[in-house]
C-alpha cells in the first residue's frame, strides 16, 4: 500500500477515488508524570520514552488508515495529513489522527 502526503503517485494515475479514510489513536498522557519521575530517560535533551509512545501511536494510526483503505479496495492513500491533539482534563490524553484519500491506481 502506497501512503503519501502528496496528492498523486508519480507515473500511476488514480483511476478511482474511494473516499476519505482515517486512523485515530488516543493514548494516556500520564507518561508525562512517569517521564519526569524517571528523569534518567531523558538523554541529550530528548525524552526517549515519550518519543517511543508517540511513534507507536502514529504507527498504529497509520495501520488503521491502511486497513480502512484496503477494505475499500484501494492501492494507495494520497494527501495524508497527520495531526496531534491534547485532550482531557489538563491535557491528560494525546490523540494522533491521520487522514487521506483512498484511491485505486492505474
Amino acid at each position: 500500500m502506497i501512503v503519501t502526503t502528496t496528492t498523486s503517485v508519480e507515473g500511476r494515475p488514480a483511476t478511482a477515488y474511494l473516499g476519505v479514510v482515517t486512523g485515530e489513536v488516543i493514548v494516556g498522557a500520564n507518561i508525562f508524570k512517569d517521564l519526569f519521575a524517571g528523569i534518567r530517560d531523558i538523554v541529550g535533551g530528548r525524552a526517549g520514552a515519550y518519543e517511543s509512545t508517540l511513534r507507536d501511536a502514529r504507527q498504529e494510526a497509520f495501520a488503521e488508515l491502511e486497513a480502512e483503505a484496503r477494505r475499500l479496495g484501494a492501492d494507495a492513500v494520497v494527501g495524508v495529513d497527520i495531526d496531534y491533539e491534547v485532550l482531557g482534563n489538563q491535557g491528560s490524553m494525546l490523540m494522533v489522527t491521520v487522514s487521506g484519500t483512498a484511491v485505486r491506481l492505474g
